[in-house]
């Protein structure tokens, strides 16, 4: 056992605190820079964003009609965007860390390996979703099946062919992205909790090992 893993009770409350502050700070970060890099989402096979099923059905027919270019445009330009909006997360993650109670740090420490995960996902998610959809529109303007695409949508879900969550295609997208934001952030903190020595900090490498 590490030289660091002590009883967290033993831990005061200063410690606990800031060394789960350091290590969600760590990994809201990586996360970000992860995805937002290019093809953050479009080479990632775990976060790429495939086209709705709506479309996706009717994929062929848009092919044997001379659209794959616009198929495939559309696909990159919705990953490109997700690529561009998750930029935008770390402000709003680094505060929601600043925020955090003592209590709300106990929970985490002593909850299930994606606690942190479902604690930023239930304090940003809205405010991110709100930041992300302007950025997702002006990259998605830029093809045209993505009108086209919103316009059929939006008469399809009238008569409830297809789900609400697929009748916009940049809310779609923004929903998407926050998706993969989430699974990835739930991986960086798996990983701390699994090796804490791969915290960036010494206070957080000692929170962490005292769950060892």
């Amino acid at each position: 056992m590490p030289a660091f893993a002590i009883d967290l009770d033993r831990l005061t409350r200063s410690e606990t605190t800031a060394g789960l502050k350091d290590a969600l700070t760590q990994g809201a970060r990586a996360a970000v820079t992860q995805l937002s890099a290019p093809g953050g989402f479009l080479d990632n096979e775990k976060v790429r964003i495939p086209l709705p099923d709506s479309l996706a059905r009717i994929e062929g027919a848009l092919r044997w009609m001379g659209m794959s270019k616009q198929a495939d445009e559309l696909r990159t330009a919705m990953n490109r965007a997700a690529e561009m909006a998750v930029k935008e997360a770390t402000p709003l993650l680094v505060d929601a860390v600043k925020k955090m109670s003592v209590a709300d740090a106990k929970t985490i420490l002593r909850g299930p390996d994606d606690a942190a995960t479902q604690y930023f996902r239930r304090t940003t998610a809205d405010a991110l979703a709100e930041r992300f959809l302007p950025i997702v529109k002006q990259a998605t303007a830029k093809v045209k099946l993505a009108e086209q695409y919103n316009r059929f949508a939006g008469q399809a879900a009238q008569f409830g062919l297809i789900g609400e969550q697929e009748a916009d295609l940049d809310r779609y997208v923004t929903n998407k992205a926050l998706d993969g934001l989430f699974l990835v952030i739930a991986e960086q903190e798996r990983a701390i909790r699994a090796n804490p020595a791969k915290a960036a900090t010494d206070i957080a490498k000692k929170v962490f090992g005292a769950l060892k």
